[in-house]
């Protein structure tokens, strides 16, 4: 009977030690730059796998309703992490947002230069006198005429066409010549599952500087650092596994959301998009990011020339 007592005492406190752990976990809202895809592994693996729970970590994933919206929540102090773009935080902190990156989530760069693969399109020189479609408009001199530039061609040989979100649509249909901003690991794939092969220019290849594609960012202000810490380090976990076992993390990432998620272009986008996914999240170039901020400036996308230690956190 003493021996059951004791039993059932060390049981309940071995509860009551564990609600107390739980009780401690810091609480951290994440901010997603668009519905949860294939960029998001490590995220989704690191919350599938109990990676934060074992950092004393819990965190909220969030979608957002607009995705101009996470890092300027971000700076308002209205939630702690979200994922953004190294070419956002830098003109962000150029315009004085109290923003600095925690760690990179994908580091190399995804945007294309992208066209129809039908012998029409060659080279870069080959669109002189063509139409370019663009979802969002705002530095695509810099960009895409750098890249023009390269082979000889003048920004105002092309015509820019803003087409919104209808990229890959657009150029299947003829209504453009080329798109910018078609993703390498998804465009390309979209494309080839509505039966149009793709061909695709890297920026970084033709003038353009490299950059993280997708980084973290947190308040410049109030963040953090021992939780961002811990965080980035469920991250590299969640980031090492999926490189070792890719096949089993995909199942995992799609039993997140199976409705959304199982389907076949974001299973090949997972395959893409695996060998670009930083393994060293919290590892940082500081020269990329002045060489950006740079050419940013240069091209006049930015009023003022932020420094990389604007831009990074403490960590």
């Amino acid at each position: 009977m003493i021996n059951t007592i004791k039993k059932g005492l060390f049981t309940l406190a071995l509860a009551l030690g564990s609600t107390a752990a739980s009780a401690q976990d810091k609480e951290l809202t994440l901010m997603l730059d668009w519905f949860v895809n294939p960029n998001h592994g490590p995220i989704v693996i690191a919350q599938e796998k109990g990676y934060f729970k074992d950092e004393g970590l819990k965190v909220t994933i969030q979608e957002p309703t607009d995705p101009s919206l996470p890092a300027k929540l971000v700076a308002a102090g209205k939630t702690d992490l979200a994922v953004s773009y190294q070419t956002s935080l830098t003109i962000d902190v150029a315009e004085n947002l109290p923003l600095v990156r925690s760690a990179t989530l994908i580091s190399t760069p995804l945007n294309t230069m992208m066209v129809l693969d039908n012998g029409k399109i060659n080279t870069l020189a080959d669109l002189k006198g063509k139409k370019i479609g663009i979802a969002i408009a705002g530095n695509e001199e810099a960009t895409i005429g750098t890249m023009l530039e390269t082979e000889g061609v003048e920004f105002s040989d092309v015509e820019i066409i803003n087409v919104g979100w209808a990229l890959s649509s657009s150029l299947a249909s003829g209504k453009v010549d080329a798109i910018w901003g078609g993703l390498r690991n998804f465009e390309t794939n979209q494309l080839e599952l509505e039966g149009y092969k793709a061909k695709a220019f890297f920026p970084e290849e033709h003038g353009v500087p490299s950059y993280d594609e997708l980084v973290f960012v947190a308040n410049a202000n109030s963040y953090d650092a021992d939780a961002l810490k811990r965080f980035n380090k469920a991250i590299e976990k969640a980031t090492i596994y999926i490189v070792n076992h890719p096949q089993k993390a995909w199942d995992e990432f799609v039993a997140y959301s199976p409705d959304t998620l199982n389907n076949e272009l974001n299973k090949r986008a997972w395959r893409d998009t695996l060998p670009r996914f930083a393994l060293r999240p919290s590892a940082v170039d500081k020269k990329r990011y002045d060489d950006f901020a740079e050419f940013m400036f240069r091209h006049k996308i930015i009023a003022k020339q932020p420094t990389a230690e604007q831009m990074l956190s403490a960590l």
